[in-house]
């Protein structure tokens, strides 16, 4: 059995050209290597309050390269649950503000890589096991605003959802007929400010609900049925909008009650063909978030409301119907399962997801398969550190051909 033989931290940069921690962790028997496995932590703009914390990179390193490696050395590097508990009873805080939710999931992650590839097998295949999988529908920003886009327009994230593709590669193609046609209309028009964080375009909207009508417009362009063949998902990323009990859309120079907000968002739900929001409420808004989670037929996505925590699925109550993984919420792959598990038992939906300071690191991909999550969402259709991550899923649905199970986009989203 390989066991862990040495751990290493280093300082590296992210698609934003900020530091974060990279882990390298060996596996071998005795002192003898026979394979590692690298990660690399992410790090989001847009952070619910309840997030594990990060520490500053250099305390982060140290961390890796002192504390956690003497703890995880000998440790059996097929045991994610005992390595990841081990981790977990070091930094002894709910917050991780010890060893820092950076340095952990960076070490977590590098482990499960390199148990994977002592057994050469891909780290998807090492988490399914004998289980079929299918590949996840993808979530791809096409606007991005908020704090991606420094405010440009309030909503965050304006995405395609390719409904009705029959297959990943399928999927990608028509984005990227969305996504250059979404980027002539702007030009076109004289809108284009330039690209957001996480890669879609950066946009010169006067109202927030302009984006919407571009949106339908560009699936048009592109040769699409809006509604059909693809459909409209946005993240409101609503507590960066709420002070003072209210919501607050700069834009357009207004404040809305949770009321108006509902109203507003229900009404762009008749008008648009919209499938999915996200955060459509302030993390701390659980009553507004369960009354439109009821009301409004749509998936109800909760990130900084939920914050990948079992804890908090569990104690939903009806408010909303999906959850967003981030591994580097909670710290570690075992804490992530373990949300994603809480999703299955209150019958919501799950969606693995990138942040918007990202790397060339594929792993959301990976975990996203493994785990049989039906939907990935990573930012763009531009910029390396995306387009690794959507490559990544090609080579994975060419590797498993027919013996995946069939692709799900029509299933989960039928209903138009």
């Amino acid at each position: 059995m390989a066991k862990i033989i040495d751990v290493k931290g280093r300082r590296v940069w992210d698609s934003r050209g900020r530091a974060t921690v990279e882990a390298e962790v060996v596996v071998g028997r005795g002192s003898t290597p026979l394979a590692r496995g690298r990660a690399i932590a992410p790090a989001g703009a847009s952070t619910g309050s309840g997030e594990a914390m990060s520490l500053d990179v250099a305390a982060a390193v140290k961390n890796v390269n002192t504390l956690i490696r003497d703890a995880l050395r000998s440790l059996s590097a097929s045991d994610q649950e005992a390595i990841d508990t081990r981790l977990i009873e070091l930094d002894g805080t709910a917050e991780k503000r010890r060893l820092g939710a950076n340095a952990m999931v960076a070490v977590s992650l590098a482990c499960a890589h390199a148990d994977a590839n002592e057994k050469k097998v891909p780290l998807w295949k090492r988490l399914s096991g004998e289980k079929r999988v299918a590949l996840p529908v993808p979530q791809i920003q096409i606007f991005g605003g908020g704090a991606h886009a420094r405010g440009r327009v309030d909503v965050q994230d304006y995405m395609v959802i390719c409904t009705g593709a029959g297959s990943f590669a399928e999927a990608l193609d028509w984005t990227a007929q969305i996504y250059a046609a979404a980027g002539a209309r702007l030009a076109k028009r004289g809108a284009l400010a330039g690209v957001a964080d996480e890669g879609g375009y950066w946009p010169a909207f006067k109202t927030n609900e302009e984006a919407l009508a571009e949106l339908v417009g560009a699936i048009s362009d592109a040769g699409l049925e809006p509604g059909v063949d693809a459909a409209i998902a946005l993240d409101i990323a609503a507590t960066q909008l709420f002070r003072g009990g209210r919501y607050h859309l700069a834009l357009e120079n207004r404040s809305l009650s949770a009321e108006q907000m509902h109203a507003m968002l229900a009404r762009w739900v008749e008008r648009y063909p919209i499938v999915s929001i996200e955060d459509p409420f302030a993390e701390n808004d659980a009553e507004a978030m369960r009354a439109f989670t009821k009301a409004v037929p749509v998936q109800v996505v909760g990130d900084d409301f939920f914050v990948t925590s079992e804890e908090k699925v569990r104690h939903a109550d009806g408010a909303c119907n999906a959850v967003l993984l981030k591994p580097n919420q909670v710290g570690t792959l075992t804490e992530t399962l373990a949300c994603r598990d809480a999703a299955r038992a209150a019958g919501y939906r799950a969606i693995v997801s990138a942040r918007s300071g990202e790397s060339e690191d594929v792993s959301i991909v990976h975990l996203a398969v493994g785990w049989g999550v039906p939907q990935l969402k990573v930012g763009s259709f531009s910029r390396s550190e995306r387009m690794a991550k959507w490559n990544e899923g090609l080579r994975i649905e060419e590797a498993l051909g027919s013996k995946a199970l069939p692709y799900p986009a029509r299933k989960l989203f039928n209903s138009r």
